[in-house]
Parts: structure tokens; C-alpha cells; sequence
């Protein structure tokens, strides 16, 4: 279940923090009774943004597959060894 705050407790930074490391998930701040931030930890955003990119890249690829912008493995290999030298 996700963890709710008022704003006015972000006045404990401390436990703040401790809360977000040991949820390892967002907290979501309210103002006035209603959504206004959500707040984590480092780690959990850097595994966040880490995910969203592989997903991003992930349909970037299929739509180059849909497009047909797709190579030969054995001819993209040969082009990098020349390309690189190896």
C-alpha cells in the first residue's frame, strides 16, 4: 500500500529519508487533501529511470522492426569488424 503524508510532516527530513529507503518505493505528499509530489529515494529513482529507458529502447526497436529498418546480423557484424577493425 502506497504511503501517504500531508505536506507539513516533510518538516522531519530525517524520517523522511529513513521512510524512503526502507519503502524503496515513492511517497506521495498531499496539500490541502489532494496529490502534489511524490518523493523517493536515489537508488529507487536511478532503478526507475533505469527501467523506463530499457522500455523506451525496447519500443524504439520494435518500431524499427515495424518500419522494417532491421539488418542481417552477419552483415551489421561484418560492418562493425570493419568499422572497428576486428
Amino acid at each position: 500500500m502506497p504511503q501517504i503524508i500531508p505536506i507539513k510532516d516533510l518538516k522531519n527530513t530525517s524520517e523522511i529519508s529513513d521512510m524512503c529507503h526502507k519503502m524503496e518505493e515513492p511517497i506521495y505528499v498531499t496539500k490541502n487533501g489532494y496529490g502534489d509530489m511524490v518523493i523517493m529515494s536515489m537508488e529507487s529513482y536511478e532503478t526507475m529511470m533505469g527501467k523506463f529507458n530499457l522500455y523506451r529502447d525496447i519500443e524504439i526497436s520494435e518500431k524499427q522492426i515495424e518500419a522494417g529498418q532491421v539488418k542481417d546480423a552477419k552483415a551489421a557484424l561484418g560492418e562493425m569488424r570493419k568499422k572497428y577493425g576486428l
